[in-house]
């Protein structure tokens, strides 16, 4: 189809580059934010693909002395930050290129801030006023590009990187880490795999829907979150069944912005869980958050119903309310082969007390509609791990 309409630049809540080919614009993006040696940051699986390639060549063309760093986990470390800063200062830098999935973009947008700090990473977690810590003027400008549909790193304000010491993911946090320019080009997502897609694409829809039910005032986020959810339910099953599909693609990236966009309003028990289990069983952000949607659905549902009457409706599901909604979703996660629960992707019950206390702290708690006890995060996640609906 023609994808001309789809062709924009828009300026909420940053300056983003929206299109099919629209990774062309990426060393005009860095010489409008003042660079010129970026440092291109992104993880081992895309390092060695033609679209990093292709990048670098089109700021080394434009006479940008562009590098390459990729020495990040699925879930970014300390230590990985700090290489990442030692590589910026070797290489003369002056400013980040995120580019990739989540861990990429967080790595990325965490190193530009590090990089003119004194101060250690963990002084900068988003707790209390630890934010004025930062000294602003000597962070690096980032352009945010990602190849995945699902955390909306591109257009959020922290980085989360797990503490590998203490086997918990802490959130780094900054009003001026939001990116300064962000491509969305759909071309740069074709070849992610179906399995891939599903997970991301549904941690996008995680951040809108947590976000809407956030108990927190804030209309412009619930009119996005919504708008965010009904483009999950038109696309993602058209992006995960067929990866060519542009348009689709397109619109789960637009999808992945919005929900992140959204979650200014806060999360809440989906991401208090998957934090603490990505940081002790290193798995999938995105995964984690489909598989544990539906139960902290259920446990939430006294609390939501009107929430959920209202997503129905703008939905157009078949049927309404709370039960509506919880089909869809299950209904979803089947159509797209994500596991039903815990225990099928290798979490185990050794830490069910351990992942309660530390979901009860988890900043993304604070927002849930229902504030639960260490016990009984621990009881929900049990539910999740044995499959208990």
């Amino acid at each position: 189809m023609d994808m001309t309409p789809f062709r924009m630049n828009w300026n909420y809540p940053t300056s983003i580059r929206v299109g099919a080919g629209r990774i062309a614009d990426l060393a005009s993006a860095c010489r409008e934010l003042g660079m010129s040696a970026p440092l291109l940051v992104t993880d081992p699986g895309l390092a060695s693909l033609p679209m990093i390639e292709q990048s670098l060549r089109l700021c080394r063309d434009d006479g940008l002395n562009a590098g390459l760093f990729f020495q990040i986990k699925g879930n970014p470390t300390g230590p990985n930050v700090m290489d990442g800063v030692v590589a910026f200062k070797a290489g003369s830098h002056d400013g980040v290129i995120a580019f990739g999935g989540g861990s990429a973009l967080d790595a990325g947008k965490a190193i530009a801030l590090m990089v003119g700090q004194s101060r250690p990473l963990w002084d900068f977690e988003d707790v209390g006023d630890n934010a004025s810590r930062v000294n602003v003027a000597t962070m690096a400008p980032v352009v945010a590009v990602p190849t995945t549909a699902g955390t909306g790193s591109e257009v959020g304000r922290a980085a989360v990187i797990t503490d590998d010491q203490a086997k918990v993911k802490r959130i780094i946090f900054h009003a001026r880490m939001l990116p300064a320019v962000v491509i969305l080009d759909p071309e740069l997502t074709l070849g992610l795999p179906p399995r891939i897609t599903a997970a991301t694409g549904m941690d996008a829809l995680s951040h809108s829907l947590e976000a809407f039910c956030s108990p927190l005032y804030h209309p412009l986020a619930e009119g996005i979150a919504l708008e965010g959810m009904r483009l999950v339910r038109h696309y993602l099953p058209r992006a995960t069944a067929n990866g060519n599909d542009v348009e689709a693609r397109l619109q789960m990236l637009v999808a992945s912005s919005m929900g992140a966009t959204a979650f200014q309003r806060g999360l809440g028990a989906m991401h208090a869980l998957a934090h603490p289990l990505g940081a002790l069983y290193d798995a999938h952000h995105g995964l984690l958050n489909a598989v544990l949607m539906p139960y902290v659905l259920q446990a939430n549902r006294s609390h939501i119903e009107p929430q959920m009457e209202r997503v129905g409706r703008y939905l157009d599901l078949p049927k309404a309310g709370f039960d509506g909604v919880l089909e869809w979703v299950l209904q979803l996660r089947g159509d797209l082969g994500i596991p039903h629960s815990l225990g099928e992707i290798g979490i185990d019950d050794q830490q069910v007390e351990r992942v309660g206390r530390m979901a009860e702290v988890d900043p993304s708690a604070g927002t849930n509609p229902v504030a639960y006890s260490a016990e009984q995060y621990s009881r929900l996640f049990d539910k999740a791990l044995r499959g208990e609906l």
